[in-house]
């Protein structure tokens, strides 16, 4: 059993823990690599693909896997597997905590107090009156909102189709969607990027924000009208932007959102891949692949996750 890794960056590193979870294949490297049975692949050239005739199956080392959907190359009929948690649903309850307890705590109105000398003390808010929105139910979201609603923030959540989680109030479609907006202090955005949610967050869903809300994007850049956020951050109606993914990445040193007062940027590290682990799983769906089970985790194309 031969194996690919083909990844933008710790190619080696990744080459070798997977090595060590699936000792039984040969696990190859690069664009150049032999024929293989699987691929295991993150933001990889097109190239890759040209001398890869026998693959059974494509792991994509990422949560998202928009980018590889959108490879013209990329094999239609062979299945693409996406990584499952494996850690970053911990990662992501770190940052959206981090998100809503600043606000709640009025940490940044404290900041600005004391970068102007005032002693100006706020008064005492009850958790289960703070009132959150996740957007998106997957595996991460669902996690991000069960973690704070165990907290115990008040959490709305929405998804394109209905769920059903205990103890947050679940919402679906275009009207759900204006719901939660109306009522979300803190906005977390978790959504794959599909066609659907392209630019979702544009000039006419932002204003329904609460004024002085917070919006924090922990999916993809692509799902934030940039030009509108910027017009609803320079008119105070959203207080902060807490943003760890952009259009385009690294963020160009002259963009706004380097130098604006109400942006908190992170260089996409809000939930990063694990090595042991992603790798740990990806072997466990290999063996299972050789052994002709079921397999979790595999992306439906049409709707992009």
């Amino acid at each position: 059993m031969d194996v690919l890794i083909c990844t933008a960056k710790e190619q080696d590193e990744w080459c070798e823990t997977l090595a060590a979870c699936l000792p039984e294949a040969q696990v190859h490297a690069g664009p150049d690599a032999p024929a293989c049975d699987y691929a295991v692949l993150w933001k990889p050239p097109a190239a890759v693909f040209a001398h890869q005739p026998r693959l059974k199956a494509l792991f994509s080392l990422g949560a998202g896997v928009d980018g590889l959907l959108a490879m013209p190359a990329l094999p239609r009929d062979v299945p693409l597997v996406r990584i499952e948690d494996c850690g970053m649903a911990a990662q992501m309850i770190e940052y959206a905590l981090y998100v809503a307890l600043r606000r709640f705590r009025r940490f940044a109105e404290y900041a600005d107090a004391q970068s102007e000398g005032r002693w100006a003390p706020r008064g005492l808010r009850m958790r289960e009156d703070f009132q959150i929105g996740v957007l998106g139910l997957g595996v991460l979201g669902s996690a991000v909102a069960n973690a704070l609603a165990g907290f115990g923030f008040a959490v709305s959540g929405w998804s394109r189709t209905p769920k059903s989680i205990e103890g947050i109030d679940c919402v679906h479609g275009s009207a759900g969607l204006d719901v939660l907006l109306a009522r979300s202090e803190v906005l977390l955005v978790l959504l794959p990027l599909t066609g659907d949610t392209e630019g979702l967050l544009g000039r006419e869903l932002l204003a329904q924000l609460p004024d002085g809300a917070a919006l924090a994007n922990l999916s993809r850049g692509e799902i934030v009208d940039d030009e509108a956020l910027l017009e609803v951050l320079d008119s105070g109606q959203i207080a902060e932007a807490f943003l760890d993914v952009f259009h385009r990445e690294p963020l160009p040193r002259d963009h706004r959102y380097w130098t604006h007062p109400r942006v908190r940027i992170t260089p996409h590290v809000a939930a990063l891949t694990p090595y042991s682990a992603a790798c740990s799983q990806v072997a466990e769906k290999i063996r299972g692949f050789e052994r002709g089970e079921s397999i979790s985790g595999i992306v439906d194309r049409a709707r992009g996750y």
